[in-house]
C-alpha cells in the first residue's frame, strides 16, 4: 500500500511546491536611503531622497533642534528616544522629520528610514523583528498616526516599542506625527459602552507615554508665516512687488496660516512666473 501511494505523495508534494510563492528577496538596503514597507509581501520599496532642505522649514528652528539632536544621538548610537511630532496640520511634522533624516543621514551611511502607513501599525511588531537583525540603523516613520479603530493597533505599537521578552530593538527609532498629543480618535465613545471606551482611552493615551520625546508644533502666527514665505521665495529666486499682500490673501482664502499653506502658496507664484521646483 505505501508502494502504490508513494509516488502519488511526492507529485502531490512536488505540485504545493511550484504552488507556493517563492520566498521573499532579501532587502537590498543598499540602493537607497528611504524605504516604504509593504507589510503584505515584506518588500521593502525604495524611494528617492527626500529633496527639501532641513533650512527651509521657517519657523520651526526650536524644533529642528531638538529632533536633530535626539536623531543624532540615535544614529551614534547613544542613548536617544522615540518621538512623538504633534500639533495642528500643515506646520511641518512630516517635512520635519524626512528633512532632518537626510541631514543626519548625509553623514551616517547606515541610517536609513522606512515608511509605514498608519493603517498598518498591527504589522509593527514583525518588522522590527526583521530590523533587528540587521546591520544599519532604521527610522521608522507613520506620518498622520491615530487610532481609529480601537485599541488593537495600540496594543501592537505598543508591542513593538516595548519589544516583548527581547526588549526593543536598539537598532530601531519610532517616529510618528500626529494632529492630537495623545493619537486619540474622535468620537471614541459614541459607539461603545462608557466602561468599554474608557478602557480603550487608557490603552490608546498610554502609547504616547511610550514616546520619550515629545515635541509640539503650535499654529503660525503672521510673521512667522510671511517669514516662511520670504524664505521659500529667496531660495528659489521668486519675486513680486505685492508678495505680502498676496501672501495674507492667499492664507485667508484658505483659513489658516502655516508652512504648508506658505509653500503651497509658493508653489502657485513658481507657476505663475514659469519657474520650476523642486517638489
Amino acid at each position: 500500500m505505501q508502494s502504490d501511494t508513494s509516488p502519488l505523495l511526492a507529485r502531490i508534494a512536488e505540485a504545493l511546491e511550484r504552488l507556493a510563492p517563492p520566498p521573499p528577496a532579501p532587502p537590498a538596503f543598499d540602493t537607497a536611503r528611504l524605504f516604504r514597507h509593504d507589510p503584505a509581501t515584506g518588500a521593502f520599496h525604495p524611494a528617492p531622497d527626500y529633496p527639501l532642505g532641513l533650512d527651509s522649514l521657517v519657523g520651526v528652528d526650536r524644533q529642528k533642534a531638538r529632533f536633530v539632536e535626539n536623531l543624532d544621538r540615535f544614529a551614534r548610537g547613544v542613548p536617544s528616544n522615540h518621538a512623538l511630532l504633534w500639533g495642528v496640520r500643515g506646520t511641518g511634522k512630516s517635512s520635519l522629520a524626512k528633512a532632518a533624516f537626510m541631514a543626519v543621514a548625509t553623514q551616517r551611511t547606515d541610517l536609513k528610514l522606512v515608511e509605514v502607513d498608519r493603517d498598518q501599525v498591527t504589522a509593527l511588531p514583525a518588522l522590527f523583528d526583521v530590523l533587528r537583525a540587521r546591520p544599519e540603523h532604521f527610522v521608522v516613520l507613520c506620518d498622520d498616526l491615530s487610532f481609529e479603530e480601537g485599541a488593537a493597533a495600540a496594543k501592537a505599537l505598543k508591542s513593538a516599542l516595548e519589544g516583548g521578552v527581547s526588549g526593543p530593538p536598539a537598532n530601531v527609532m519610532f517616529v510618528a506625527t500626529s494632529n492630537r498629543r495623545h493619537l486619540m480618535p474622535r468620537g471614541h465613545q459614541e459607539d461603545r459602552g462608557m466602561l468599554a471606551a474608557n478602557e480603550d482611552a487608557e490603552e490608546e493615551v498610554s502609547v504616547s507615554d511610550r514616546f520619550g520625546l515629545w515635541i509640539g508644533f503650535p499654529p503660525m502666527d503672521q510673521p512667522t508665516y510671511l517669514a516662511a514665505v520670504a524664505a521659500y521665495a529667496e531660495r528659489f529666486g521668486l519675486a513680486a512687488p505685492d508678495m505680502e499682500r498676496r501672501a495674507l490673501q492667499w492664507a485667508q482664502l484658505r483659513g489658516s496660516r502655516s508652512g504648508r499653506v506658505a509653500w503651497q502658496f509658493i508653489r502657485d507664484l513658481a507657476g505663475e512666473q514659469g519657474k520650476a521646483l523642486p517638489l
